[in-house]
């Protein structure tokens, strides 16, 4: 018998014992097993507890985003974005910007004085990697991880967040959900059976610890991730 046949004999040999059903009685043979299933079913009873205002919701993205390395921008109304994208196109020298026709992106980025390579419709790879940032919107933040929600709709197709080294997100204070099965709810209540074919959760910066535990940022994406949230 070759290996093959070895390999393929096992795999048939798996397939004839029937896999137990989630919540079925062989999964509810143990009080351990219960217990798991239990908990599967509410999974805010194991995930990490998040406080129900937005203060508090607020500190605890602050120290997630501070632990990410990502950095938090707080500004009063939509209005202080452009001052903030100021700042950091003379602090970082950024020559251009990627960006998408979002509202608060427009708006934000509407006297920077900086070209821009729009991604709503055609555009060249090689022009977006030459940006020095790419500015998008976001479906929500996320306070339990510190994470952002995109999808290719929110945020200007799949590369605008990926490509430029500096990713900079702009978002409301209504944007700002507890935690991961609220940001789920938000994902089927606004798309339905119609799924952006792009949806991620963007927790700090490309990040990799490969090499000797080394960590690198900017590995396989942005090296820096910068979120601008307004409180209007």
């Amino acid at each position: 018998m070759t290996e093959r046949e070895k390999i393929l004999g096992r795999i048939r040999e798996a397939l004839s014992v029937a896999a137990p059903r989630p919540g079925g009685a062989h999964a509810e043979s143990t009080p351990a097993a219960a217990s798991v299933m239990a908990q599967s079913s509410t999974p805010r009873s194991w995930l990490p507890k998040v406080g129900e205002g937005y203060a508090e919701r607020l500190e605890l993205f602050r120290q997630q985003s501070s632990d990410l390395k990502t950095e938090l921008r707080v500004v009063a109304s939509t209005g202080g974005f452009r001052d903030e994208l100021r700042r950091l196109r003379e602090s970082d020298g950024w020559k251009k910007i990627g960006a998408h026709a979002g509202t608060l992106v427009k708006g934000a980025i509407a006297d920077l004085g900086l070209p821009v390579c729009w991604t709503d419709s055609g555009y060249k790879v090689e022009e977006l990697e030459n940006c020095d940032a790419g500015i998008t919107e976001c479906d929500a933040l996320v306070a339990q991880t510190g994470s952002v929600l995109i999808t290719s709709r929110s945020a200007g197709g799949r590369a605008l967040s990926v490509l430029p080294p500096h990713h900079v997100v702009l978002a409301r204070r209504s944007q700002l959900l507890a935690d991961l099965p609220e940001a789920f709810a938000l994902i089927r209540q606004r798309y339905g059976t119609d799924y952006p074919s792009f949806i991620s959760f963007v927790t700090g910066p490309s990040r990799t610890g490969d090499i000797e535990r080394i960590l690198v940022l900017g590995a396989h994406g942005p090296r820096k991730l910068t979120i601008l949230l307004s409180e209007e």
